[in-house]
């Protein structure tokens, strides 16, 4: 297998676990401030990614190197327990549960996004000849290939792109996504009962999911451009 693929699947794992465990760990840390404290007697009130992988190794470990080996990207899933009683009981903290996973995308996203315009604006990093999801900056010419300028440089790109796609897929209100939990919770009325009851199917869960990543296409790139856009005004 390639070395460089092997290194670029390394930053890309990186990533992508500590993307995860963050989103998860602000669902946990959420609920457990709101009075359940399911996610926190499991270990997921933490930045520790091993309780999250414990919960869901295929969908924290398999699938994702699987995916990145035979497509070039990443994809998976980790989830976070709580209990359905307490969501019932308490709708408003269960919408602020909900969205306090996409949140975490979100700030962490930002703190990338802060990395790399000071590294910018100092010269440590400038524009690559071309953008993409993987090289949203670049050493300067002439920077020695083993630099740690050039992983750093994928890792916080893919950070960034990644945490903004994860945050605003997770907003689509079809279950079983977080914005579903957040309308649900927001709005406890017939159409938040029935997605509620959507959620408990997971064939019509699955449907779902294939719909919001159909409509999400839609937004992914307007999204990214936007993260240019921001990153290098002078380019939009």
């Amino acid at each position: 297998m390639n070395p460089s693929l092997i290194g670029e699947g390394a930053i890309w794992y990186v990533a992508f676990l500590l993307s995860l465990t963050l989103h998860e760990a602000g669902h946990a840390l959420a609920a457990w401030w709101g009075g359940d404290d399911t996610a926190y007697r499991g270990g997921q009130v933490s930045l520790n990614p091993f309780p999250h992988i414990r919960r869901e190794p295929f969908g924290t470990v398999v699938l994702p190197l699987l995916s990145f080996f035979s497509s070039g990207w990443m994809m998976g899933w980790a989830s976070t327990p709580f209990d359905p009683v307490w969501a019932v009981r308490h709708p408003r903290r269960q919408a602020a549960m909900s969205a306090a996973g996409p949140l975490a995308n979100f700030s962490l996203a930002l703190l990338a996004f802060l990395a790399l315009r000071l590294l910018l604006s100092y010269g440590v990093l400038e524009i690559p000849l071309q953008l993409r999801f993987t090289a949203l900056a670049a050493p300067p010419d002439g920077t020695a290939g083993n630099s740690p300028l050039v992983p750093l440089a994928m890792f916080l790109s893919v950070l960034l792109n990644l945490n903004v796609l994860l945050g605003l897929f997770n907003l689509v209100p079809l279950p079983p996504l977080d914005g579903a939990g957040v309308f649900e919770g927001l709005a406890p009325t017939r159409a938040g009962r029935l997605l509620g009851l959507l959620r408990e199917s997971p064939a019509i869960s699955l449907l779902c999911l294939l719909v919001a990543w159909k409509l999400f296409g839609y937004v992914a790139m307007p999204a990214l451009r936007l993260v240019v856009g921001f990153l290098y005004p002078m380019l939009g």
